[in-house]
């Protein structure tokens, strides 16, 4: 018997970190981990993130998940009723309301977890990622390896001009940095 499931209470996990981190490596090793021990699993990635697949998460390193591409939150709502646990990739796009929709499901009695940027190009935190640290239970700060010096890197360094906040892309226009190798844009 899963003493999780008797309990009448949810959680959230936040796993975060830059990019090359392991983020999307740590989220499917739990979601296959639910999976084998039978729990009912919703896995979710934005539809703007189309790096590898749509209809999976995968990881830089080519691990993958099916998953359910979505541009709303009240999409993941619809589409995790019956589901136990609740993977989101790439949180950092769904934007605000994500935190309010992970507080209810967590208060339904499903285990959420989250992965996401927790800062941005410009090293700013990463709005949802902040605010869902602040409401979970369980916290992962992933760390990479610093591409310029070799030390732990907590910042993802966009190497072209584009100022958009949001630029989807992978290693043609982001690395790793640690905070003395990260150049902040002008």
């Amino acid at each position: 018997m899963n003493i999780f499931r008797d309990r009448e209470t949810g959680w959230i996990e936040v796993i975060c970190g830059p990019m090359y981190s392991g983020k999307t490596e740590e989220l499917i090793r739990r979601l296959r981990r639910a999976q084998i021990a039978r729990q009912k699993v919703a896995i979710f990635k934005p539809k703007i993130d189309t790096r590898y697949s749509d209809d999976h998460i995968v990881s830089h390193s080519e691990q993958q998940l099916p998953s359910v591409s979505v541009e709303t939150v009240d999409e993941i709502r619809r589409h995790s009723a019956e589901a136990e646990v609740i993977g989101i990739d790439e949180a950092q796009f769904f934007g605000m309301e994500l935190i309010q929709l992970c507080q209810n499901l967590a208060d339904k009695g499903k285990r959420v977890i989250v992965a996401g940027l927790d800062l941005d190009y410009r090293g700013e935190p990463f709005e949802p990622i902040p605010q869902l640290l602040a409401v979970g239970e369980y916290i992962t700060k992933t760390l990479a390896i610093c591409m310029v010096c070799g030390n732990p890197a907590s910042r993802t360094q966009r190497l072209t001009k584009d100022a958009a906040r949001v630029v989807v892309g992978g290693q043609d226009i982001y690395e790793a940095r640690c905070r003395k190798c990260f150049v902040p844009p002008v």
